[in-house]
């Protein structure tokens, strides 16, 4: 038995935020971004760009790029565009945002994806991907960058239980990230860090509709494969990074050259 695209775990629905991210924070970075009056808006890794789209609806007049290689996000981003009319003024392009041309602009956001700005064949470099950001805004232009990092040191176990081949150097405590932002050209005008019921909601959410999916078609063609696939994510949150492993919301000015 083949089964169908329409048959399987749908995408992320029950999020409204790849990440980490409650309603009230969002709010306040696009007042902050908002206030900067930006003309252009460049969203990196932007899935289907829920900040982005809000940016807009906040800047009347201001245009918007969101840079991302799920087709399936982008899609949802651009028919979210148009429900909300501004898909004259939002573009989703499926491209990757390594060495892009996008830029400059007067915003840029970048919420979890900085490993996009990086080579895929090398560890992941938080300060390669700073000054890929410094690029790609203009001097006196706003970065919002939302970036992992230790809340503690894991533990041997704890890192056990994490991602394959997790390592304590795969993270800076958060010290150390915003020198990263300073020594790359920005100044960080607002540091702030997702709480716990960020972090069980996005979760929880994350695995929301799969797991009903699961529930009602435990004999599913593809459901084995689901349950191993979404069990193991499941248990490194739980048994690894859980309390460990941090989002920081920078809001970062590019400072002139």
């Amino acid at each position: 038995m083949i089964a169908s695209d329409a048959d399987l775990p749908p995408r992320l629905g029950a999020l409204t935020f790849h990440g980490p991210l409650s309603e009230e924070r969002a709010a306040r970075l696009v007042r902050r971004i908002a206030a900067t009056g930006p003309a252009d808006v460049l969203d990196i890794g932007c899935g289907w760009g829920e900040l982005l789209l809000r940016v807009l609806d906040a800047v009347p007049g201001a245009t918007g790029t969101g840079i991302d290689i799920e087709a399936g996000d982008l899609a949802r981003g651009r028919a979210l565009a148009e429900e909300r009319g501004l898909g004259d003024r939002a573009v989703f392009a499926e491209e990757s945002a390594r060495g892009t041309e996008r830029g400059p602009a007067d915003a840029v956001l970048c919420l979890g994806a900085s490993q996009a700005l990086c080579d895929p064949e090398l560890p992941h470099d938080p300060a390669r991907a700073l000054r890929e950001l410094r690029r790609l805004v203009r001097p006196g232009g706003v970065v919002v960058l939302g970036e992992g990092f230790w809340e503690r040191t894991p533990t041997e176990e704890e890192l056990a239980g994490m991602w394959p081949g997790a390592h304590a150097d795969d993270h800076f405590p958060l010290g150390g990230l915003v020198d990263l932002a300073i020594g790359a050209g920005f100044r960080p005008v607002w540091i702030e860090t997702a709480g716990r019921e960020e972090w069980e909601e996005f979760e929880s959410g994350y695995r929301y509709d799969t797991e009903l999916w699961l529930a009602t078609r435990p004999d599913h063609p593809r459901a084995a494969e689901t349950r191993e696939r979404v069990d193991r994510q499941r248990s490194s949150w739980l048994n690894g990074y859980r309390n460990v492993l941090g989002i920081a919301y920078l809001t970062l000015v590019a400072t002139a050259e």
